[in-house]
């Protein structure tokens, strides 16, 4: 958790800084309020590195009140399959935070342990989230900080747009830390995205993201 804290406060200098995926769209707040037991939301991700082939990831969330779980399919490493609990922490008015602490395991092409945070602050049409992750390869490799996050602006409720970094081994190379920007569009339940990281370089990244929640 250390290593979470301390990768937060290098993001926020920074101007943004994942493992490998973005937030899921939101759960339905009208749903939440209505006393609807569970809100679920689910996020493919067209991931297509320049120098190695496009593949496929996802994410699937559920949460009950403050109980949330979470499933993920090449997240940590192509191949590997990750699940995850959590306690979910939020509130304020003009300023909204929600944080929400994990505990998981990965297995497949990668083993180990995980522990990790998630969390968002938003002051008006400005928001920024991070996504960070230590994950303890069992003795595979050493240990190893993953991390996304975004610096958002909503100039328009269903668009939003800004800086995106993160911290990731998956694509392989020398360059572990890349940044770049994106933008989203919310259509009721769905949204769609387009992440750029590196743009114009060698190691330029592409990622396509199509989300639902209900």
């Amino acid at each position: 958790m250390r290593g979470a804290i301390l990768l937060l406060a290098a993001a926020l200098g920074a101007g943004t800084v994942q493992a490998q995926e973005p937030p899921q769209p939101a759960p339905d707040a009208a749903g939440q309020a209505a006393g609807s037991p569970w809100t679920f939301s689910a996020t493919g991700y067209w991931n297509m590195p320049r120098q190695s082939g496009d593949y496929l990831s996802g994410i699937f969330i559920a949460e009950r009140k403050q109980l949330h779980l979470e499933a993920r399919s090449n997240y940590e490493a192509v191949h590997s399959q990750s699940a995850f609990i959590g306690w979910t922490f939020s509130g304020g008015e003009t300023i909204q935070f929600k944080a929400t602490p994990i505990v998981g395991f990965v297995g497949g092409s990668t083993h180990g342990l995980i522990g990790g945070i998630e969390a968002s602050v938003a002051v008006s049409k400005f928001d920024y989230y991070i996504e960070a992750e230590y994950l303890d390869a069992r003795g595979e490799e050493p240990g190893y900080l993953y991390a996304w996050s975004e610096l958002g602006f909503r100039p328009v409720e269903w668009l939003r747009l800004g800086l995106v970094a993160q911290r990731t081994r998956i694509y392989g190379g020398g360059r572990e830390l890349q940044r770049g920007g994106f933008f989203q569009v919310t259509v009721r339940r769905f949204t769609a995205g387009f992440y750029w990281f590196n743009p114009g370089s060698t190691d330029q990244v592409a990622i396509l993201s199509l989300g639902v929640s209900f």
